[in-house]
């Protein structure tokens, strides 16, 4: 028998397909057990299935009404709601009599956490081996009459009693842990009890024909219904933006720090960038959850982190971003009247030593601490950490401490606490890195943390008052070490009195017990189950500084400049949520002005994504005489002495002005044909001059156009003006005007042009009219040069195929990681030679010493293929039509070494040099014929290095993977076969290696620490006689390296195997060493190492070690 939906019954009784699970039944159950000898429960109901059923919320206030009228005259003893209906806890009672029973009963609603939970009964016909039989099953129910949302979820435990009226102690206890949502509201038995044993009254279960049924539930607070945090608890919760549940649990516990959050209040931020101020943001923060009814957003704090969508998504340990939060507002804080806040809070202090045993001499060094990381690792509570923390560690033999001029000493090292601050953040080392599995796990074991914590003994002499803390804050983690969810609960009185639990939006009370003892970890309470839920950050509040520290937070305490900011930006928001919310009733249109075509070098007058137009929000039903007064006020001018003109794009793919149409039945919204935003030209008269100085406009005989002058000399094009002409005028007639635009003298002979569309410009004849232009339309642009001049001079014509093909390309170096790139406008029909001169002019080189690399076509910013340089296609094939779809052109570059033409035969690789001291040298790249050998190869490495005094002039070639060598390429292998991707090593041949014997062999060595992964330094190759003794080949080897006896005689080594644990050699038995133990086979001519194979491990300490970040994660950063 195990929990699942009631609904199931109901599709069993329509002979419907249900789903099963092998989710046995005793994982389930607990409490009382039935007698042995009088089971109550068939074998068959042991393996029931656990299975959600949806019910829709109609189906189920259909059912309760049903129920409900249909059982009140038999409720007998039901419990009435007498309790807060808010709680935590609630129980229902539901007698049930058993011969009016239907195919749904539900008890009466008893409300926890704000929503109604009933007990839900159906019976049950099953059939198994061709004998019926009937049984009863038992739900809890949680389905909100109205929920506000579909996703509504509500975490809850329930018990199921079926009371035993004989024997209490016989009556049917059985648990339910569940996710309640729209889709499973319902869970529980399905085979409570069979009906035989329910209607006998021998067993007890039934009196005068009714069974009592209870259900005692508790549950947490719900997520997407309403809930009023503020109302139930005095708190409001703050919004997860995706992964920002770490970041939520820290705000409200240092939000709940009363003494920092009034710091913060003061910090002075009058004159930051709203956006950019980490202060600023905080002070918002904290100002919204003292205040706001609702959860707070926090888009505007990371946004003022200099987050991207990357570390909103990404969740982060909470441990480093209260460090880096704490750092950050520290250094803020700095020069202001706050300056100090941070270490008066949270600073301690602790003395390392080293203290010699034998002789005077001792070590100490003070230093400071914002929290501290305690070990739990087979630690059973606070105590023990704090135990481990200050342990004393005895340095001899082999690690004696250096004691200068006493020499080699033996000694104790240790630290002990100096002061402890008032408020102590405790970070529980709940992730360790596991050398199997090669990465971190989190450690779930039960660890104990107490209410109040005493650590005098820790001090190395008394504080001015106790040591003593209140547990003040649990931070809790559930989930694993690759994602999870962070809860924090806090007791912001400090008297342990209430406590809150804080789940990104939603607060609510909660037990003591759910705030500690919940959180120790280890198995849970059904089923001796690893629980992955534990806390996993602690804050303790000193208690003679509680007070101090929890000081109320009044509203006098925050200056009232700040609160007039918050209050503006307040209103500014309800504002543009508002405009938000009207935003179906108005559109925008877009208004721009005759000086917006000045500069302008391009087809048409303007570039809309150039310019920054004066926008204006119209109500969709405005008329056109409230558009002409709402323009004419907003632009400043009188209202007849403004005439708009709203652009048209045309078939041709140009857009211009055209004539708009004075219809007064219209709203603007219809003769701007809906479009959004509606762009318009607002033709002007200067201020305080003539509205009659408005042109004469017949729709039927006149025409607006606009006139751009092309200087040859300078070849750029100017927009000179517009003019409202006749049809019927020619374009002679015109030449006065446009003279006197373009500031030329008179009777200056003109050529003329009509700007048709980007890639086509027509030439006029100055005796034909306007009306014989093809098409002529308002709007239209003449463009017109002087014709005195060289007939070699470009035109106009010229101009616009100049500008048709003028694309901006721009070029990243794909050698330098990060790089900005350079901007080049060129031309589309540029061949490669144009473009590699553009380019080098650009960089200062020779266009010979550049070549060029188109970008993957799924990755722009990933170079690809290398543009040839014989290649005779143009810079539009270069680049493809790709950059209209996904961005501007990119093409990459690298400064090359060697002419183009050369390199383009050969393949380059990059190598280091490793002496034969095993130093790395130098970094270089060499190019070799791609049809050439690795003994090429090396012939031009060795151009590149300088050999030692005696040396044997014979280099090799190595493969290096990740501090390990794993293989030598022989010198006949073609270099084709090589990835130039990889690092190569060269290095010289030693010359006792040049001749090897038949019982002789290279084998790989490589340095590690304690694991066999954890492998560093530069390796190497030993030259290994078949049978060498273990004690002359460390001799050997400590030779090669150069390694003090002191250091060298604590190394230790080691075959190791890939697949297998490797085994150290005995330097007591002075093991020998086989070629066979590296799969080394002389005989066969193997005589190198291949990946894969066995190597010589040294171990021994790393004393230059990096910091490896085993999970894929960036480190946090407050960039502000």
């Amino acid at each position: 028998m195990i929990a699942e939906t009631a609904a199931e019954i109901t599709e069993m009784a329509l002979n419907r397909e249900c789903s099963e699970t092998d989710k046995a039944v005793e994982d389930m159950e607990t409490d009382v057990s039935p007698q042995a000898e009088d089971p109550p429960l068939s074998p068959n109901q042991d393996t029931e299935p656990l299975t959600p059923r949806v019910v829709s919320d109609e189906e189920v206030l259909v059912e309760s009404r049903e129920a409900d009228s249909l059982h009140d005259t038999l409720m007998t003893a039901e419990t009435e709601d007498v309790h807060d209906p808010c709680c935590s806890e609630g129980s229902v009672s539901y007698v049930l009599s058993l011969a009016k029973i239907t195919d749904s009963n539900l008890s009466k609603a008893v409300y926890v956490r704000n929503l109604p939970w009933r007990i839900l009964v159906m019976p049950r016909e099953t059939q198994s081996e061709g004998i019926k039989s009937r049984t009863l099953g038992v739900y809890v129910q949680c389905s909100p009459e109205s929920p506000e949302s579909p996703s509504w979820s509500v975490n809850a435990k329930a018990t199921i009693v079926l009371v035993n009226h004989s024997d209490p102690k016989k009556s049917y206890h059985r648990d339910v842990t569940h996710w309640f949502c729209a889709r499973e509201n319902d869970w529980g038995y399905s085979n409570l009890i069979s009906w035989k044993d329910i209607t006998d009254p021998a067993k007890g279960f039934s009196k005068d024909g009714n069974a009592v049924f209870e259900a005692h539930i508790t549950a947490d607070a719900p997520h997407g219904i309403n809930w009023d945090s503020r109302k139930y608890t005095g708190y409001v919760g703050l919004k997860n933006q995706g992964a920002t549940c770490y970041m939520n649990s820290l705000l409200q516990t240092l939000y709940c720090t009363n003494k920092l959050r009034k710091a913060v209040y003061h910090m002075p931020t009058e004159n930051d960038d709203g956006t950019k101020s980490v202060p600023l943001a905080l002070q918002r923060i904290f100002f919204e959850l003292q205040y706001n009814d609702k959860a707070v957003g926090t888009k505007k704090l990371t946004k003022a982190f200099g987050w991207d969508t990357m570390d909103i998504f990404m969740q982060h340990d909470v441990q480093e971003l209260s460090r880096v939060l704490l750092d950050n507002m520290d250094s803020k804080m700095k020069g202001t009247v706050v300056e100090g806040t941070i270490p008066r809070l949270f600073e301690g202090k602790t003395e390392s030593y080293v203290r010699c045993t034998n002789v005077e001499y001792a070590s100490t060094r003070a230093e400071t601490f914002f929290d501290l990381q305690l070990n739990i690792k087979d630690k059973k509570n606070v105590i023990e950490s704090f135990k481990d923390y200050v342990a004393v560690e005895t340095l001899d033999g082999d690690n004696k401490y250096d004691a200068g001029q006493y020499s080699l000493q033996e000694a104790k090292k240790g630290v002990i606490f100096l002061s402890f601050p008032p408020v102590l953040h405790l970070q529980l080392m709940r992730f360790q890195y596991d050398s199997l599995t090669e990465a971190n796990v989190k450690i779930n074991d039960r660890y104990e943390f107490p209410e109040t914590l005493e650590l005098d003994q820790f001090l190395q002499k008394p504080e001015s008052t106790p040591a003593n803390y209140v547990l003040h804050a649990v931070l809790v983690h559930s989930g694993d070490n690759y994602g999870g969810h962070y809860v924090a609960y806090l007791n912001p009185k400090g008297d342990g009195k209430q406590w809150l639990k804080f789940d990104d939006d939603v607060v609510s009370t909660c037990s003591r017990k759910d705030a500690i003892e919940t959180n120790f970890g280890g198995s849970d309470d059904t089923g001796g189950i690893r629980s992955c839920t534990n806390a996993y950050m602690l804050v303790y509040i000193r208690e003679s500084c509680l007070s101090d520290v929890l000081q109320e937070v009044k509203q006098s305490d925050i200056p009232q400049s700040l609160v007039r900011r918050f209050e503006r930006e307040r209103q500014d928001d309800a504002q543009k949520r508002k405009e938000r919310n009207e935003a179906h009733l108005y559109f925008s249109v877009e208004v721009y002005l005759e000086e917006d075509f000045q500069l302008h070098q391009g087809s048409d007058l303007l570039d809309f994504e150039e310019i920054k137009p004066r926008v204006f929000r119209v109500a969709k039903n405005c008329t056109m005489h409230n558009f002409y007064s709402l323009v004419s006020e907003g632009l400043g001018y009188p209202r007849n002495c403004i005439r708009i003109w709203p652009f048209e794009k045309r078939t041709n793919s140009t857009t211009r002005p055209c004539n708009l149409p004075d219809d007064s039945t219209k709203s603007m919204f219809v003769i701007a044909e809906s479009k959004q935003p509606w762009r318009v030209y607002v033709e002007t008269i200067p201020l305080g001059g003539d509205p009659e100085a408005f042109q004469t406009y017949d729709f039927s005989t006149t025409v607006l156009l606009f006139f751009k002058f092309y200087d040859v000399f300078r070849k750029v094009i100017l927009y000179v003006g517009h003019s409202i002409e006749s049809l019927n005028k020619k374009f002679e007639d015109l030449f006065p005007m446009l003279q006197e635009m373009a500031y030329l003298p008179a009777n200056t002979p003109l050529r003329l042009f009509e700007e048709v569309k980007p890639s086509l410009v027509d030439e006029i004849r100055p005796e034909v009219t306007i009306s014989q232009l093809d098409d002529v339309r308002d709007g239209d642009i003449i463009c017109f040069q002087r014709a005195d001049v060289s007939p070699d001079l470009p035109t106009v014509t010229d101009y616009f195929k100049d500008i048709y093909y003028r694309i901006d390309v721009t070029f990243y170096d794909k050698m330098v990681l990060g790089d900005q790139g350079i901007i080049i406008t060129l031309n589309q029909k540029m061949t490669y030679k144009q473009m590699a001169q553009a380019v080098a002019h650009h960089l200062n080189t020779d266009p010979r010493l550049l070549q060029f690399f188109r970008p993957q076509l799924s990755h722009r910013h990933i170079s690809d293929q290398p543009i040839r340089c014989g290649n005779e296609g143009v810079l539009r094939e270069f680049i493809g039509l790709r950059h209209r779809l996904d961005g501007p052109p990119v093409l990459f570059y690298q400064r090359l070494t060697i002419p183009i033409d050369e390199f383009e035969n050969k393949k380059w690789f990059r190598c280091v040099y490793v002496n034969l001291k095993l130093k790395e040298e130098k970094e270089f790249t060499v190019y070799v014929d791609k049809n050439g050998l690795v003994q090429d190869l090396l012939s031009e490495a060795a151009k590149e290095i300088a050999l030692s005094e005696n040396s044997t002039n014979k280099l090799r070639l190595l493969e290096v993977m990740t501090n390990r060598i794993t293989d030598i390429l022989p010198y006949d292998r073609p270099v084709s076969e090589l990835f130039a991707q990889k690092m190569y090593r060269v290095e010289e041949v030693r010359s006792d290696e040049m001749d090897l014997a038949e019982n002789e062999a290279l084998i790989p060595v490589a340095h590690f620490q304690k694991a066999a992964h954890n492998v560093f330094g530069v390796p190497f190759l030993f030259k290994l006689t078949d049978g060498e003794r273990l004690s002359k080949v460390r001799v050997k080897i400590q030779a090669m390296l150069d390694i003090q006896d002191k250091e060298f005689d604590k190394w230790k080594f080691a075959i190791v195997q890939t697949i297998q644990p490797f085994q150290y050699l005995s330097e007591e038995n002075d093991d020998p060493l086989h070629l066979a133990h590296f799969l080394i086979n002389p005989s066969r001519g193997i005589h190198f190492p291949r990946l894969g194979m066995p190597w010589l491990g040294l171990d021994h300490i790393n004393k230059n070690p990096k910091r490896t970040r085993y999970m894929l994660e960036k480190a946090i950063k407050i960039h502000n």
